[in-house]
């Protein structure tokens, strides 16, 4: 059975599977060779080319793309406020809790 390139795209490698495995993202459906949930990863794309992409649209060339995708990572992992998460931008409560979460040493313990 010949593959076609758009199906290989569709397989994910074994390190991301772990990784998603690590952050607790559990399978929905599944089966060898395919990531867990491809549903998140299809969401964001959704909500990458309906905030920016097709708003912006027509665009001037692949540095112009690849620019304002930059300030929207930016955008959306630093400065945008998540509701899920009283109201704070994602960077600001991943700190907090790294913070919150430190390894506390011994008591005793010579510093």
């Amino acid at each position: 059975m010949q593959h076609r390139l758009v199906e290989l795209a569709r397989y994910t490698s074994f390190a991301f599977t772990a990784h998603l495995l690590d952050a607790g993202i559990d399978a929905s459906i599944g089966t060898v060779g395919d990531a867990l949930d491809n549903a998140l990863m299809e969401s964001q794309i959704g909500l990458y080319k309906t905030e920016l992409i097709k708003p912006r649209k027509p665009w001037h060339g692949l540095s112009h793309v690849e620019l304002a995708t930059a300030e929207w990572v930016d955008w959306f992992n630093i400065q945008r406020l998540h509701t899920a998460i009283r109201d704070i931008p994602p960077h600001e409560h991943e700190t907090n809790y790294y913070a919150q979460h430190q390894p506390q040493p011994a008591a005793g313990a010579n510093a």
